[in-house]
């Protein structure tokens, strides 16, 4: 079967905000007439485009395992085109170039322009903010900041995507507005750091009044929150949160760590006492609020006395959703220059597993008080026996879901009444009514 010689399939490695850049380049392409697909398996377009991630090391095997998958592709003859774009792209492009040189050619994080214009058609600049969505229709990311000019010791990403550039209240309450038009329901707002928000072109923070207008847009029944720095944490969202009946109660604020000297040997620019204030402010000001955090074992620094300190924060606090990560020892950053990676890799990855433990039995209590509750649910997909979907207090990829038994009336994309059931570590069961 002769393969359409204008069809183009685009990878999306990493995170997020990798996956809002996709669906910016798919948008150029789909208007410039090519056919259009996103992450598929099969060999069926003469284009590849991958968005790689190289922000740590598991993720950096995944983007170079993909490349290599579809360079040998390339070189039977199944794909006729391969370019690599992103994060890895943008670290090591030179060392890509001499490793893997069957890809034709290798853009940054920052080329969609160049990229477009490579592949033989014009760039749209008055397509600025339209995308062609990968998530389900009822969905979307909302990308408000590129960079970031955070200092901790352990990261790259000011290495690879540049210092924080907010974008414009007007802008994103513009493509806001073309999101609820096609259908969006729900805006998941993101970026490296969403408390820096306003500080580059408005002088101030400003994410307080950015989510104010936003929740302004008809058509948006909920706005989640992801990605805040607890460090000169914006506390005047805390009561738009509280007020607003479509800005989620839920807030993703990635602590990394608790104990005062490893905080100081990431670079934080937070103490333990002061994480601990802060967790107690949000859950004054908004009762009830979910609360999700990210933390890192295994830092140079981080002795047992440290992580027992950690345990124990896990265990008082009791947030909601936790993920948990082994240090990775990234060339060009802090850490890597003046520090060395001496706890071994089994280390970290036991004092992760200690922690998840410890998660898993405060995530299975909570998830027993909410037996008999019911809850407003935005179901997602259809998946074997059930109707798939989340509360507020989850986000979509990272969160646990609502395991729903089918009725009448359910349908992907819309909210429900669900009352639970049933739980088990990281699920719910229920019923709709």
């Amino acid at each position: 079967m002769t393969k359409p010689v204008n069809k183009i399939n685009v990878i999306t490695l990493g995170c997020s905000k990798n996956l809002v850049d996709s669906e910016v380049l798919l948008k150029q392409l789909y208007v410039g007439n090519f056919i259009v697909e996103h992450d598929s398996e099969k060999t069926d377009a003469q284009t590849v485009i991958i968005n790689t991630c190289g922000f740590i090391r598991d993720a950096k095997e995944e983007s170079i395992e993909t490349i290599l998958r579809f360079a040998r592709a390339r070189e039977k003859g199944e794909i006729r085109n391969l370019y690599v774009i992103g994060c890895l792209s943008e670290r090591y492009k030179e060392e890509l170039k001499n490793e893997i040189p069957d890809v034709d050619r290798y853009f940054g994080v920052n080329n969609i322009e160049q990229i477009v214009t490579s592949l033989g058609i014009e760039y749209r600049k008055e397509l600025l903010g339209e995308r062609k969505l990968v998530t389900p229709g009822h969905y979307a990311y909302l990308k408000i900041a590129e960079g970031c000019d955070r200092k901790c010791a352990f990261c790259s990403i000011p290495l690879i995507r540049g210092k924080h550039k907010s974008r414009t209240i007007e802008s994103l309450v513009n493509e806001a507005v073309l999101l609820v038009s096609q259908g969006v329901k729900e805006l998941i707002l993101i970026s490296q750091d969403l408390s820096y928000y306003g500080l580059d072109i408005y002088n101030r923070q400003r994410l307080g009044d950015l989510i104010s207008r936003l929740s302004e847009v008809r058509g948006v029944e909920w706005i989640r929150l992801h990605y805040l720095f607890p460090a000169n944490f914006p506390a005047d969202i805390l009561p738009v949160i509280r007020d607003k009946e479509n800005i989620c109660s839920y807030l993703d604020i990635p602590f990394q760590h608790i104990a005062d000297n490893v905080l100081k040997i990431m670079r934080r620019g937070i103490s333990g006492k002061e994480s601990y204030d802060l967790i107690n402010m949000v859950r004054k000001e908004v009762p009830g609020i979910t609360l999700r955090t990210t933390l890192l074992t295994g830092h140079p620094g981080e002795s047992e006395k440290n992580f027992a300190e950690l345990k124990e924060f896990v265990s008082d606090v009791r947030f909601d959703r936790l993920g948990i990560f082994p240090y990775s020892h990234e060339e060009g950053t802090y850490s890597f220059k003046n520090y060395r990676d001496e706890i071994p890799e089994m280390i970290k990855m036991q004092r992760a597993e200690e922690i998840m433990t410890i998660q898993e039995s405060i995530s299975n209590k909570l998830n027993k008080k909410k037996i008999g509750n019911e809850y407003k649910v935005i179901i997602d997909r259809k998946e074997e026996d059930y109707f798939v979907g989340r509360t507020e207090s989850d986000s979509p990829e990272v969160d646990q879901e609502v395991l729903i038994e089918p009725a009448p009336g359910l349908i992907t994309g819309e909210f429900c009444n669900v009352i639970i059931t049933g739980y088990d570590n990281f699920d719910l069961y229920g019923k709709s009514h």
